[in-house]
């Protein structure tokens, strides 16, 4: 690139409105990364723009940026959500159900945007006069300080890192190393070396062949993890069988979706338990009714449970308090509970209303939906006759630090019950990846049962050794291992973002120390 192009191309940049159509386009080609579609190379190249345009303007004008590159990520990954209208079938009138869902679609890609948009105005008040290695250190720092934060918080779903999965299982074994974040830093810091070689004349080829050389290596790191052959020995096998009910969230929590699922599961549990299986998974909330004793209205199912002898692993809801739990049951022969999960992360407004004594009337008056259920503790364990498991029920995957505990607390396999059946086809895909990220990072088994897919058995590497169809009833049995591993992840958790903070805050220190040496010897002459 001449000095010519090269001053034509910063003049562009520093044009607002071409600046907005830049970053909205890129971010939603991060979008388009994602699963399903899982174009997952765009994801490498897709922070490019947004770098190249924040040191080159103010820090409001950077916000603007990275708010339209947020809105075109998150809107675009996170559309799905729109699926659950109409909510007709509740009593909700069609407009209403309009307003509900795209009240709810604009409320997550803003929350989502939020995120790049301090990341963006951030990089515009601290970098522009600092070195380029400096800029990328520090960007890549934000980036992962960020997510971090939001994933602390009740809403959390679009991780830079989940624009890998399922598709590209090489670079998701970085996640071995310290989660989740280790992927996303890994792509900030591609993107970060792109950027600086585009915007620097003298340096341009070398930083963007360090960029390549870094993606090439990073691969090449995740490869030597990923073909590591996994060590399964006999006396850990565990035959596991899957139920995918397929009953419409239209006629679920009603007299006929209570029939047809227990006719569904009852017939599925004595069809799996006659192939020899262990223990059968069923979905999240598979029977919708409050589970309590051996007997009731579930009493076909108990009575199939005694009469094969095989471990049911049973969605149902639980009662703790006085309330309602969204629960996973390990049910042995004549109907005893053996153990139970209660889901830790639920859904904002579809299970409860985040500050109930604020916008609880509000809620209340705008929707029909039941939304009092209370959360699991967070510190549960899951036993079960054959070992302890990991946990998780449905929004419980987008998690990573749920299953990174539970695996560190002696989890040998992944048990995941979802519903999904109330958002587009969209959602259970993104979902599955999910679940694969989570069996590669705590390297488990997992095993995935959902009311209308895609419900799957995941390996360690995250190969999906089975898939589901959608909207379709169906019943899997399976062979998986348990397994006693321990990852870095799982044993230190995510210790490469403090690392980075430490690390940004040593080279300012330094830097600084620099500058006002220089500007000492400067004055001084």
């Amino acid at each position: 690139m001449s000095q010519t192009n090269r001053s034509l191309l910063l003049n562009r940049l520093q044009d607002l409105h071409w600046g907005l159509i830049l970053s909205f386009g890129s971010g939603l080609c991060m979008g388009l990364a994602a699963a399903p579609i899982s174009a997952w190379p765009l994801a490498w190249v897709a922070l490019v723009p947004l770098w190249l345009l924040t040191p080159l303007h103010s820090p409001k004008t950077a916000i603007l940026l990275g708010a339209a590159w947020g809105a075109g990520y998150h809107g675009t990954a996170l559309a799905w959500i729109t699926g659950v209208h109409p909510m007709t079938w509740l009593g909700v009138p069609w407009l209403a159900s309009l307003a509900i869902a795209l009240g709810c679609w604009t409320a997550i890609t803003l929350w989502g945007a939020t995120l790049v948009t301090l990341w963006a105005g951030l990089m515009a008040r601290l970098t522009p006069q600092q070195p380029a290695w400096q800029r990328i250190l520090t960007g890549v720092t934000l980036w992962s300080g960020l997510e971090w934060l939001w994933s602390q918080s009740p809403l959390w779903w679009t991780s830079l890192a989940y624009t890998q999965s399922p598709s590209n299982l090489v670079i998701l074994h970085l996640g071995q190393l310290s989660g989740p974040l280790s992927v996303t830093t890994a792509i900030a810091l591609v993107n970060g070396l792109v950027a600086e070689g585009l915007l620097s004349l003298p340096w341009r080829w070398q930083r963007l062949g360090l960029g390549m050389s870094l993606l090439v290596g990073l691969h090449l790191l995740g490869w030597s993890f990923y073909s590591r052959p996994l060590v399964q020995l006999p006396e850990t096998a565990l035959r596991v069988g899957i139920i995918q009910g397929n009953i419409p969230n239209e006629i679920k929590l009603y007299s006929q979706g209570g029939r047809r699922a227990l006719e569904g599961y009852t017939t599925g549990y004595r069809t799996l338990a006659e192939q020899g299986v262990d223990a059968v998974l069923t979905p999240e909330t598979a029977l919708p009714f409050l589970w309590t004793s051996p007997g009731g209205t579930y009493s076909s199912f108990n009575q199939a449970i005694s009469d094969q002898g095989v471990v049911a692993w049973v969605g149902a809801y639980g009662q703790q308090d006085q309330k309602l739990t969204n629960s996973l049951f390990t049910v042995t022969p004549g109907g005893q509970i053996f153990s139970r999960y209660n889901k830790v992360k639920l859904v904002p407004v579809g299970e409860y209303i985040p500050f109930q004594g604020f916008l609880g009337g509000f809620v209340e008056r705008l929707s029909p939906l039941d939304a009092h259920l209370v959360p699991g503790s967070p510190d549960q364990t899951f036993e079960t006759p054959f070992g302890r498991a990991i946990a998780g029920i449905c929004y419980d995957s987008a998690f990573s630090a749920h299953f990174q505990r539970q695996a560190a607390a002696g989890g040998e396999f992944i048990l995941s019950a979802s519903n999904n059946a109330h958002y587009s086809t969209t959602m259970p895909a993104q979902h599955h990846a999910q679940d694969v990220m989570r069996a590669i990072e705590t390297d488990r088994w997992s095993v995935r049962a959902t009311n209308t897919g895609y419900s799957g058995i995941v390996d360690p590497h995250g190969n999906t050794r089975w898939l589901s169809g959608i909207n379709t009833y169906e019943t899997h049995a399976a062979t998986i291992y348990r397994r006693q591993t321990q990852t870095l992840y799982v044993r230190w958790s995510d210790w490469m973002t403090p690392l980075l903070a430490v690390l940004t805050f040593i080279t300012w220190i330094i830097n600084r120390s620099s500058f006002n040496q220089q500007r000492r010897l400067n004055s001084a002459n």
